[in-house]
């Protein structure tokens, strides 16, 4: 349910660990029905498919799905569903403390840019952008050709399935077509249209919808953060507990917020040198700079829903505002210049006084 970052596997898997063996995995996933009940359903029909692709946000339960399902599959007690209480269910979602952070069962395996060191490919490959080729290689057809390791199945869980490079995606192909039997797939993404069409065809969609608003919170309650800082992290996640989580941390919460004033200063600003300074000290990291544009645009968004029966015309400067600062978000998406669209996006948010 929490967001995968750099080396995901805490993200997820930390807190999976403390609760999945206790009860049935898929009871751990919540917000999510129509996903559980179609995978649920597939495992007591025996009817598994061999490649699934889950769609969704991060943060709204796709790996507890995949992992959950790994678990079933893998289960040695008897349970369809995976009881999370024999050895391998255990296994599948426990997690090594040294990189690379695998799953302890041999038969769940991670594709994951940057998850294996450089050394374990030859030649050494680092994965600064992308799933290489050498890692499909390495980890998926030097395994999927013969039977598990325990006999029952072998699960592959690919994150960020987009990051495929065409080379991966490619090598993938043939094994995702005519897979051994008992060789699953799953392949997570919040980005399916980056997938190549031949993937797509041949991996069958799982869904997860953002979460409800009372399950995030729900997140944020079980992790003890103060109730008065529910209410904008709910707003800006969309559904998302893990982006819930990172927008309601404290080191970030200041930073967000220090840049919604800068933002709105330089805005005020005699000239644009102002929104040039602004603009030419953002960091490139630009899934941290979008979360901050969209704490800036829901400042302006509540700006136009307080004052849009007393103060109109401020309400209007404060909508338009907010529609500059979607707009950067969308080119930042298109991998416009940073420095140029945090200008433009300032320049434009001046000229709603003219």
């Amino acid at each position: 349910m929490y967001r995968k970052t750099g080396s995901s596997v805490q993200a997820i898997a930390a807190p999976a660990r403390a609760c999945y063996a206790a009860a049935v995995p898929f009871n751990h996933i919540r917000g999510q029905a129509t996903a559980v009940a179609t995978l649920e359903t597939a495992l007591r029909g025996n009817r598994v498919h061999h490649a699934y692709r889950f769609e969704g946000s991060d943060g709204t339960g796709k790996e507890l799905a995949a992992f959950a399902l790994a678990q079933a599959l893998v289960c040695n007690a008897g349970d369809v569903l995976g009881c999370g209480r024999c050895d391998a269910c255990r296994r599948a979602v426990t997690f090594s403390d040294e990189r690379p952070r695998s799953p302890h069962h041999p038969d769940v395996m991670i594709i994951e840019r940057a998850f294996y060191p450089p050394e374990t490919f030859t030649p050494p490959k680092n994965e600064t952008q992308q799933i290489s080729i050498e890692q499909i290689r390495t980890i998926v057809l030097a395994h999927a050709a013969y039977p598990a390791h325990e006999g029952r199945a072998r699960v592959f869980i690919v994150r960020r399935a987009e990051e495929l490079s065409i080379g991966a995606a490619n090598a993938l192909l043939k094994t995702l077509e005519e897979p051994r039997n008992g060789t699953h797939f799953i392949l997570l993404t919040a980005r399916p249209d980056r997938l190549l069409n031949t993937i797509r065809s041949r991996t069958l969609p799982v869904r997860f919808a953002p979460l409800p608003d009372e399950v995030v919170r729900s997140v944020l309650r079980a992790r003890g953060i103060p109730e008065e800082r529910h209410d904008l992290a709910v707003e800006l996640a969309a559904g998302s507990a893990s982006l819930a989580l990172e927008l309601v941390d404290e080191e970030r919460t200041v930073a967000r917020d220090a840049f919604v004033s800068e933002a709105l200063a330089a805005v005020s600003a005699p000239n644009l040198g102002a929104a040039v300074a602004f603009g030419e000290s953002r960091e490139k990291d630009k899934d941290q700079l979008k979360d901050d544009l969209r704490a800036l645009a829901a400042s302006l968004a509540r700006e136009a829903r307080q004052c849009v029966d007393t103060a109109p015309r401020q309400a209007g400067v404060a909508a338009k505002r907010y529609e500059a600062v979607a707009r950067a978000v969308v080119n930042l998406d298109r991998n416009a210049s940073v420095p140029l669209t945090m200008i433009a996006m300032i320049q434009d948010m001046r000229e709603t006084l003219r």
